[in-house]
Parts: structure tokens; sequence; C-alpha cells
């Protein structure tokens, strides 16, 4: 088990969306608290809208999501989806090299269950799903504050509108309504470099998924 403790904190020295100039750099490991935290606010909104949570799945699915980048690091959101094959492949290569790294290093009584946890957590479940959304909601940040705070790369664009049409793709989750209807305006409030154009991008995205469901 040493040498998975020793890798956490590999993860704080692998930065998210390499390769571009960025005001502020977020690491994996940071990048997995947020989603958490994330995560568990959205819980908290399906529970209360009447919606059994399995906190346990919850937490270690947005714990656990993002470790298997240790082995070959962040790779850009607009690079990873637009290829499926490529997409594929590197699903396939880190699959291989995380169930090697379990065989090696995790021991035998542990391995079960580190294999579940590090298994593709963004499934068919309320808590997959509830990942899913947690996640992009986290990059739309990401990307929201590097446009904020005058970054011209058209690729935080790029970002943020990838992220708001996957966020948008469970609006019939509740937790995804409180977002849309109470977080995102508050995010878009206020004057700041290109405010007009994701206002616009926002609400062009809103009233197209509201349209097509």
């Amino acid at each position: 088990m040493h040498a998975y403790f020793k890798s956490l904190t590999d993860l704080e020295k692998i930065y998210r969306c390499p390769g571009k100039f960025k005001f502020e750099e977020h690491s994996v490991a940071e990048h997995s608290f947020k989603v958490t935290k994330i995560a568990q606010f959205l819980g908290t909104v399906e529970e209360q809208e009447g919606n059994q949570i399995d906190w346990k799945l919850l937490y270690e699915k947005a714990l656990n999501h993002d470790y298997t980048e240790i082995f070959i690091g962040d790779i850009k959101t607009p690079v990873k989806y637009a290829d499926p094959k490529l997409r594929e492949s590197l699903a396939s290569v880190e699959e291989s090299m995380t169930l090697h790294f379990i065989e090696e290093e995790i021991p035998e009584r542990f391995q079960e269950a580190y294999k579940a946890r590090f298994e593709e957590g963004k499934d068919n479940t309320l808590e997959g799903k509830i990942l899913s959304v947690a996640d992009k909601i986290d990059l739309l940040y990401e990307s929201f504050g590097e446009i904020q705070k005058g970054n011209t790369e058209d690729l935080f664009t790029e970002i943020y509108r990838e992220s708001l049409s996957t966020i948008l793709r469970f609006q019939e989750l509740e937790s995804v309504k409180y977002f849309l209807e109470e977080i995102l305006p508050d995010l878009l409030r206020g004057e700041f470099t290109n405010q007009e154009k994701l206002q616009t991008i926002s609400d062009e995205m809103i009233a197209h998924y509201s349209k097509t469901g």
C-alpha cells in the first residue's frame, strides 16, 4: 500500500489542461477534492427532492474518478472527445496500466475493492450521473476562471461550451435543474471579460436543450 499512498502526492503534480497558458493551475488532486464537494451538494439536492442516494458509492466514485490519470496524465477535454477511437484507445491503455498497478502494488486482500474503486464511475446509476455533472461543473468553473481573468485562448471557451453541454444532457436531474436556475445565473452575473459572449452561449445552449429535451 506504500506505493499507492506515495502516488497520491504525484496527483498534486499532474496539472490539468497541459500545454496551454493558464493564469491558475489546477492539479488532478485539487480537481478530485472539488468534484467530491460538488457531488456532495448535488446529492443533497437529489435527496431533498425524494431521491435515494448511496452516499458511500457516490463518495467513492467522486474521490477516485481521476486517480488513473496518474498513469497517462490529463488529456485536454476537446482532444479526448474529438475522436471516439482515440478515447477508446486511451481508456484501454489506462485500464491496462491500472490493473497492472493493482496486481503489483495492492495487497491481494484489497485488490477487488480497488478494482471496483478505479473502474469508470460515470455510469447510469444516479450516483454515476451526479459524478458526470459534478466533474463538468468543476471544469466549467476552471474554464470560466480563465475567461474571467482575460485569458484569450479559445480553448477555454470551447471547454466551457463542452462542459455546459454535458451538464444539460442530465437536465432531468433535480440537482441540474437547481444548478441551471440558481447557480449558473450567479456565475454569469457581473462584469468580466467576454461576459456578454458567455451569457449568449449559455442562453442559446439552454434554449436548444430545452427544445430537444
